[in-house]
């Protein structure tokens, strides 16, 4: 995870819903993963080109999350997502959470597997998914990391 959004291509916005607010007065802790989760379909529908909910064919598998700050009520917030890590059957997601103002709320990962829901079984990642996201956030080098050139 960084802390710096430069190496960040895509982002999304996303509101603050009074709902999202716990006894704390800032958004419960498990919005965080919805924040995340709207800015991940969101690259799925622009970046990938997959802009229906069935055509989501992969599965999260693991979730870090850091937070640095309050997230309040009213807001709007920038969250910025990119692949890390591209594998042949899965990739990671970063994502930092911003708020209008630019400070950084929330940091975290994400591990997605790609999934056969016919057949009940992980597969490979397609071709023109891969290049999709390379042509976005690669190139991917050995063990599918981002080259440092």
């Amino acid at each position: 995870m960084t802390e710096s959004g430069d190496s960040f291509r895509f982002t999304c916005p996303v509101d603050v819903r009074f709902k999202d607010i716990d006894v704390g007065g800032h958004a419960h802790h498990s919005h965080a993963l919805v924040y995340m989760e709207e800015a991940r379909a969101e690259y799925w529908r622009q970046v990938v080109g997959r802009p229906h909910s069935e055509e989501v064919d992969y599965i999260l598998a693991e979730a870090k999350l850091r937070f640095h700050r309050r997230v309040l009520y009213p807001g709007r917030l920038e969250v910025a997502v990119r692949v890390a890590r591209l594998g042949k059957r899965h990739f990671e997601m970063d994502y930092e959470v911003r708020s209008a103002e630019g400070d950084l709320l929330i940091s975290g990962s994400t591990v997605q597997v790609m999934y056969d829901y016919a057949a009940g079984a992980t597969r490979a990642i397609p071709t023109e998914v891969a290049r999709a996201i390379q042509a976005l956030d690669g190139p991917f080098g050995p063990g599918g990391r981002p080259r440092e050139d």
